[in-house]
């Protein structure tokens, strides 16, 4: 547990207080959903969870815990994002953007609608 004043408690409260504000509105249903539709990291492709929630647009940068802003990324892809742009990571990281911008908008056009 970090100390009261410390730089991450700080940066922990910010955080809570900016995803508070933010509108978010995803469901733990959604969420299961959002998992079970794409079944691996979003990112990488790593078959074996635990998937942490990501936001394609990061809440930093006027992104929401939506069900179609969020997508499941292993631990190690959550942390190197971090609030990056998600087109521009994966570049950097060569990982496969047109193959995860093709099955985010099919799983986002699945759930919705």
């Amino acid at each position: 547990m970090a100390a009261p004043n410390s730089r991450r408690a700080r940066a922990q409260r910010r955080r809570v207080k900016r995803v508070a504000t933010s509108g978010s509105d995803l469901t733990d249903a959604q969420w299961a959903a959002i998992s079970e539709a794409w079944a691996q990291c979003a990112y990488c492709g790593k078959a074996d969870g635990p998937f942490q929630r990501d936001c394609v647009l990061p809440i930093s940068r006027g992104g929401r815990y939506t069900l179609d802003n969020v997508v499941p990324a292993c631990r190690s892809c959550n942390a190197s994002k971090s609030n990056d742009e998600v087109t521009a990571w994966l570049r950097r990281k060569r990982l496969d953007e047109p193959a995860f911008l093709l099955r985010y908008r099919q799983v986002v056009l699945e759930l919705s609608g």
